[in-house]
């Protein structure tokens, strides 16, 4: 059985293609198709669940991607060995460049047609390589800063992330100065407003 992991915003995507994946008349492989909307977690959820292939729509993020090297931990989970298709509902032009400088497998717009989505998965499958050895991969941010991030974000008070990660507030204070940092944020608002309407369209 081949698992997928399906990265994207929008839940009629994921759960479209886990049904399409699954239908037995057009794959006579065995799929197992889980799907994720959240950024945070989809570089842990690779590395643990070590799918054969992702398929992943960043376009669909790029009104909560406050910086674009938040998706290089995604790019790295995948490595040589899991296939990451991108097939992407958009173009923003900061988007599409640095996706062309990374290590995905094959690009391609959702507008595809199911027979050529069906091929391209195919090839993909065909053409993966045998797991490796794990490698090491360098997250933007770190498990601990990607929890606080999904705390802060859900407007949690300092106090209560204090409380349920059990550290000090001045340490929340302390990981969420490094998250902007690492993210480009100028201030500790900027990271949940909407992309200017240049960085977004691209």
């Amino acid at each position: 059985m081949y698992k997928i992991l399906v990265i994207d915003r929008c839940h009629f995507s994921r759960n479209g293609l886990k049904e399409w994946l699954n239908h037995p008349d057009y794959f006579t492989a065995s799929f197992s198709v889980t799907g994720i909307d959240n950024l945070l977690h989809a570089r842990e959820h690779i590395l643990q669940w070590q799918p054969n292939m992702v398929i992943a729509d960043f376009y669909s993020f790029m009104g909560e991607l406050h910086h674009i090297q938040q998706l290089s931990s995604i790019f790295a989970a995948c490595g040589n060995t899991t296939r990451l298709i991108l097939l992407q509902s958009g173009h923003a032009a900061v988007l599409d460049d640095y996706c062309a400088m990374q290590n995905s497998w094959r690009s391609a717009e959702k507008s595809l047609s199911l027979q050529g989505l069906r091929t391209l998965i195919q090839e993909a499958l065909v053409s993966r390589p045998p797991f490796g050895e794990p490698k090491p991969v360098t997250p933007l941010l770190t498990l601990r800063e990607e929890r606080v991030l999904s705390l802060w974000s859900e407007g949690t008070s300092n106090e209560v992330i204090a409380a349920a990660m059990r550290i000090t507030v001045k340490t929340v204070y302390t990981y969420k100065r490094n998250i902007r940092m690492k993210l480009g944020a100028d201030n500790r608002f900027s990271l949940f407003l909407a992309l200017p309407e240049t960085m977004a369209a691209g």
